[in-house]
């Protein structure tokens, strides 16, 4: 805001407090007539106004009076940074100016302690999203065991004089307020603590003089005595028999094409969506995703394993299916593809990416889609609907369709702008929840891990970058709650025919494949085997207007996507089916494909005495990026962690990255060397002044830090 000097230009103006208008701009006067060259006619509202006051100067004061003047600034108190924001709102005569002035404040960053105390207080301060952001993140950067101490520890210093003080009674309830939101969203973090120690002081520290806080003290107590009853049996549940195997022997591929296309979806919508449910939005953090691999870490991300699983599963039986069967005519194979593209057009009207992604990769997998004469003899018309399923999960404008469905129809009813689904639909269906492909959430929240960093550079932890975690979460949670109400059918033949499909290798699938046809005939179809990358293109797009019987538009206006957009846009990542998986592409035709094809990587020519960038970088396009895993070799196992490299940067910029993302001391950097892993077990060792971006070879993402030789 300008001094009041500068604002008011030395008078009052006439009917307005000089105080709440700011001067936004000027404009000169003219020469002839004393008013503004393009506005002769506004001059006159000021007629009221003695000359004499008005300084003889060549240029006029414009006076605007905005409908909402706002401030946005930071504070820095002990421990935590505040973004504030205040409002002024237009004054009256009959109010004083006190109450003309509103004040927010959110939290930007803070240290561990002071973030969960402000738990306790962030109502109270206008942060009414606080809660809900730091129940679904903080898991990055803290423990429920920590938390629940550092609770516990303010509970037996409660602020006021006595009980009864409106200090204590205001404590009180918000002590009330965030227990009882933590138990009813999050009781798994309660239930998985282990050692009831905690909870058991913890609970007569709750406030007792309400019925809220007796019922959150049983609720808690009932807890911790689960707890030890788990404890003391822990030793006669330690073995768990294995689940029998199925039995494979009584598969039969051509029993597939008995039960209807409507059947077999709604049976693969019905499993998805159990898993979607149950899915634990939480585990799908960057930092906590990408743990899966650590030594001692096998249950984490359960929830996301199953969906993974079951992904990977859907496309095994679509290839064992069509492809065991090997003394079938290409007609009679031609049938079964067919029908998969009948199971996926049904799988698309009832909402269900998930297994329409999996029944496409699969057709477009290697062993598949090479099949030359079994494509020839598929209907044509067949064909061109399963293209245009397959555009669906196209690379087109950064993956826009499939961010755009999602979009429509999150929330609808029914599957937007569908026709056969219409056309079968009856007054009394029930509606249709929306299962998305979790790789475009997975593949979001790891590229917004690696692009922002955890703390800032004075060690507070960065909660801004939880905000933004949390609205891709939200977006998780909003399409679960589509699908909570969902009611389904079982049909246990073809359950029980799906499980008996036998679990195919990479080699065993190509090796049907080659047994069907030969290797050496080429194939017609160039089906590039790409899947589904998400880069967060900005969804606020404009979309087409919903059908009636839509309950809301699905719209995620968020600066998330504009943060996930800029760095995303030359980037692919592997889909959700390979991301437990090595995702190098093979060497040559002949060798063996993974199940789900794996991610494309843009090579990359540069002439070793060259020093510009590619050609294809136009001028003003910005550095190319490109999503790189680095491990070391620690104590705690062989944990992969994601670092953002550009053609900008050079090898000691990457190892100092790397070793932030390890926690390990960056003034040791030039003590390190980088090292790319390479298939067959071959190691290419990035130059110490290089730039890793041009550097390194398609063929794999996966890098080494070692430490140098003395």
């Amino acid at each position: 805001m300008l001094p009041r000097s500068m604002r008011t230009g030395a008078f009052d103006l006439p009917g307005v407090e000089s105080t709440d208008v700011p001067l936004i701009g000027y404009r000169p006067l003219s020469p002839d007539n004393g008013t503004p060259g393009n506005q002769s006619g506004r001059g006159n509202a000021n007629n009221d106004l003695d000359s004499s006051q008005v300084d003889p100067s060549p240029m006029k004061s414009t006076w605007y009076c905005p409908l909402d003047l706002s401030t946005v600034a930071e504070e820095e108190e002990d421990g935590i940074i505040y973004t504030v924001v205040v409002k002024q709102h237009p004054s009256t005569p009959n109010r004083s100016l006190s109450k003309s002035v509103s004040r927010s404040q959110c939290v930007k960053a803070g240290t561990e302690e002071k973030l969960v105390l402000h738990l306790l207080h962030s109502f109270a301060m206008g942060d009414s999203s606080f809660i809900a952001v730091f129940l679904s993140t903080f898991r990055s950067f803290t423990s429920t065991r920590r938390v629940l101490e550092i609770l516990k520890d303010r509970l037996e210093n409660p602020p006021g004089d006595n009980a009864r003080s409106h200090t204590r009674q205001s404590f009180n309830e918000a002590v009330c307020m965030v227990f009882s939101t933590w138990l009813a969203e999050y009781p798994e973090d309660f239930q998985t603590l282990g050692d009831p120690t905690c909870l058991l002081h913890l609970a007569p520290l709750l406030p007792s003089d309400t019925s809220t806080g007796a019922d959150l003290c049983a609720r808690i107590l009932r807890i911790a005595e689960e707890l030890s009853e788990k404890a003391l049996l822990a030793d006669s549940r330690s073995y768990q028999p294995p689940d029998p195997s199925p039995d494979t022997s009584a598969f039969e591929p051509a029993k597939f094409l008995g039960f209807p296309a409507a059947l077999i979806a709604e049976q693969l919508t019905k499993m998805e969506t159990e898993l979607f449910v149950r899915l634990v939005p939480y585990h799908c953090l960057g930092s906590l995703w990408s743990q899966r691999d650590k030594k001692g870490h096998e249950d984490v991300c359960w929830s996301v394993r199953a969906t993974v699983r079951q992904f990977n599963r859907l496309a095994n039986v679509v290839q064992a299916s069509s492809l065991c069967p090997i003394h079938l005519k290409s007609q009679q194979r031609a049938r079964l593809l067919e029908k998969w593209i009948s199971v996926a057009e049904e799988c698309r009207a009832r909402k269900n990416f998930s297994s329409l992604y999996a029944i496409v990769s699969a057709l477009r997998s290697n062993p598949l889609h090479r099949l030359r004469r079994t494509w020839q003899e598929t209907d044509r018309e067949a064909v061109r609907r399963y293209e245009e399923l397959s555009e669906i999960f196209s690379d087109k404008d950064n993956y826009s369709q499939s961010r755009v469905l999602l979009k429509g129809e999150g929330t609808a009813k029914f599957a937007i702008h569908d026709n056969r689904a219409n056309n079968r639909r009856h007054p009394g269906a029930s509606a249709q929840g929306t299962v998305p492909y979790l790789g475009i959430f997975l593949t979001d929240l790891t590229m917004l891990d690696t692009a922002v960093k955890d703390n800032l550079e004075n060690g507070y932890i960065n909660f801004d970058k939880r905000r933004r975690e949390f609205e891709v979460l939200a977006q998780i949670r909003l399409l679960q709650s589509s699908c909570k109400n969902c009611v389904f059918w079982s049909e246990q033949t073809f359950v029980d025919w799906y499980w008996s499909a036998p679990t195919l290798t990479e080699e065993e699938s190509y090796r049907l494949s080659n047994e069907i046809e030969a290797p050496s005939e080429p194939s017609p179809r160039v089906y590039t085997p790409t899947v589904i990358i998400t880069e967060c293109a900005s969804l606020s797009a404009s979309q087409t207007s919903l059908a009636s019987d839509c309950d809301a538009s699905f719209d995620f206006p968020s600066p998330v996507n504009q943060l996930l957009s800029k760095f995303a846009k030359h980037m692919k990542s592997p889909s959700v089916s390979c991301l437990d998986v090595d995702t190098s592409p093979p060497t040559n035709e002949s060798s063996p494909v993974s199940l789900t094809p794996s991610t494309p990587v843009k090579s990359h020519r540069r002439s070793v005495s060259c020093g510009n960038n590619p050609s294809y970088n136009s001028q003003g396009s910005g550095p190319d990026m490109r999503i790189i895993r680095i491990r070391m070799d620690l104590q705690d196992g062989n944990l992969y962690r994601s670092i953002l490299v550009t053609s900008n940067d050079k090898t000691p910029t990457v190892v100092s990255s790397a070793l932030e993302k390890h926690s390990q001391d960056t003034r040791e950097a030039s003590r390190y060397e980088l090292i790319q892993l390479l298939p067959e077990g071959k190691e290419l060792i990035i130059p110490a002044t290089g730039n890793v971006f041009y550097a390194m070879t398609s063929s794999s993402v996966d890098f080494l830090l070692r430490r140098k030789a003395p």
